[in-house]
Formats: C-alpha cells, structure tokens, sequence
C-alpha cells in the first residue's frame, strides 16, 4: 500500500467509480445523478487551481483504494483558512482501516499548508465516518436538519470540525 497525488491522467476514471458509488447506493454524497468523466476535468481543475491535494491510496496493483481531499469552505476572503475535506474508499476496501489512513495524511496537508480548520458535513446516519472523525479528535459542532432529501427521506447533516494549531500567523484583511 501506498500514498500518492492523484491526478487526472492516472486516477479520474478510479475517482469517478468510487463517487459515483457513494452517489448511487449511500447518503455520503447528497447527489441524484452519476458524475461523468467531464465532470472530472472541472473537479481535478479546481483542485489545482486551489493548491488542494488529492491523496490516494493504492495497492500493490497499483489500483486506488481510496482517495481524500479538501477544498474551499466558503468562497468570502475571512473564511481562508478553513476548509471542507471528504475521504471515499472503494466499496471493496472498506474496513480496513484506510479512511483513518488517508485523513491522516490530509491533516498532515492541511497544517503544512496553514489552515486552521477542517470542516466534514457527515450524514448522520453514516455511524462510521463519525467515529472515524471522532477518533480524529474532531467534534460534532451541529446539525443541519432536513438539510436534504434524497432515497425518499429527508436527510440530517452533521457538521464536524478539527481546529488545527496553524498558522502561526494569521492574516487579517488579505
């Protein structure tokens, strides 16, 4: 097992595959329809564009297990030094313990690159991502809900932060 960046090149069609598992048969993506490979140049685009990693994880096949990333909160200047994150493994991975892998490793991104604040919206009903984030050290700071409907049923969304100890000197204003 290993990490690595992901790029569009080498991952979109592997990205795409585990999003659009959670879109299809899970609440960990608040989305109807299948994303398509377009979809992707945008999202690898505004990855970019942000300096927002894509940390994957493969095997010794070199196949993606999982991947996690983060990216703006909120677009207003004040909010620059938070972000929301999400981490997706591959239905067949699942369970051995790569999603803590993985948002390790974006904790780790996120203090070398001075954010101050991971922000997870985690459907509540997704028991597991919220003990994996607990065991994070993150803490449930609210609920949205109803914030949306989707399976037929409307949904309650559970927000969850990590304050980092970065950056050391925050700018105001800028």
């Amino acid at each position: 097992m290993n990490f690595i960046n992901c790029t569009y090149e080498y991952h979109a069609n592997e990205i795409l595959e585990i999003l659009n598992d959670a879109i299809l048969n899970s609440t960990a993506l608040y989305d109807y329809q299948a994303r398509t490979i377009e979809s992707m140049t945008t999202w690898f685009e505004q990855k970019q564009a942000g300096d927002f990693p894509v940390i994957g994880v493969v095997n010794e096949a070199n196949q993606l297990m999982g991947f996690a990333s983060y990216g703006t909160f909120r677009a207003w200047p004040a909010y620059k030094y938070s972000v929301e994150h999400s981490v997706y493994i591959h239905k067949d991975h699942r369970g051995k313990g790569l999603g803590r892998l993985l948002m390790q490793q974006l904790i780790s991104a996120a203090k070398n690159q001075n954010y101050h604040t991971l922000i997870g919206g985690i459907d509540i009903t997704n028991t597991g991502s919220i003990i994996l984030h607990q065991k994070l050290g993150f803490s449930h700071v609210g609920t949205i809900k109803e914030a949306a409907f989707k399976f037929n049923r409307w949904l309650d969304l559970g927000m969850y932060q990590l304050l980092l100890n970065t950056p050391n000197n925050p700018v105001d204003g800028e």
